[in-house]
């Protein structure tokens, strides 16, 4: 079994503090197997850890947390960058054709762009797998109903810390019994739904500062885009 941090953020998203050489050491440091940096509608820095992970002794997985019509969606295992706001059944259609799988986070929590609130049930059962454990909760109601919605309609299922600081890395991971240690043999793995979860929930007061930090940067970047 591997064990995957499949959702981090580096300061190539907008909400974002560290380099990815922090979130490899930190990976490392707790002992995971693989990591895919996941940052929002960007896809240069997980590049980037890729081609670095092998330094740190880890397997470096391509991915990126893309901003669909109806909310976000992970990417992971892609070989280019998928473009934003599609719809989101065009948003799946785009990440099969870069060669990855479409793993929905946090899909309940519509304050965080979940996709639930905004697409059918039919629908959201067309990702290739579901993530019930986030590790940046509340009350955990939102995790249980992604778990639920997985179990019911026999979806694999994935963990992911949501880390937006490196030590954050490894809040929520997957076990992944991959055939090969490789980020294709993960892929492979998570679509065969051969995963377990297991998971830590962020300290409240961080997932707040986080939140807060991110709101703030984003207003700052839209600001900057009209000069």
């Amino acid at each position: 079994m591997l064990t995957v941090e499949l959702h981090a953020h580096s300061e190539g998203s907008y909400d974002g503090r560290d380099q990815v050489e922090m979130l490899l050491e930190q990976a490392a440091a707790v002992g995971l197997d693989a990591i895919a940096v996941t940052d929002h509608d960007v896809f240069a820095e997980s590049e980037r850890a890729v081609a670095l992970a092998p330094e740190f002794d880890l397997i470096g997985i391509p991915g990126m947390e893309v901003t669909s019509a109806a909310g976000h969606v992970l990417a992971l295992g892609i070989d280019r960058k998928i473009p934003a706001e599609l719809p989101f059944s065009e948003t799946i259609e785009a990440i099969h054709e870069a060669g990855g799988i479409a793993v929905v986070p946090h899909p309940f929590q519509k304050s965080r762009s979940g996709v639930a609130p905004n697409i059918s049930r039919e629908a959201l059962s067309t990702a290739d797998a579901i993530e019930v454990y986030n590790s940046r909760l509340l009350t955990g109601r939102a995790n249980r109903k992604a778990e639920s919605f997985a179990e019911d309609q026999q979806l694999p299922q994935t963990a992911g810390s949501d880390a937006h600081i490196a030590e954050l890395v490894g809040q929520a991971v997957t076990a992944v019994d991959a055939q090969t240690e490789s980020a294709q043999g993960i892929i492979d793995a998570i679509r065969e739904g051969k995963t377990t979860v297991e998971g830590r929930r962020t300290p409240w007061h961080i997932s707040f500062r986080q939140a807060a930090g991110g709101a703030k940067r984003r207003v700052k970047n839209r600001l900057a885009s009209f000069f």
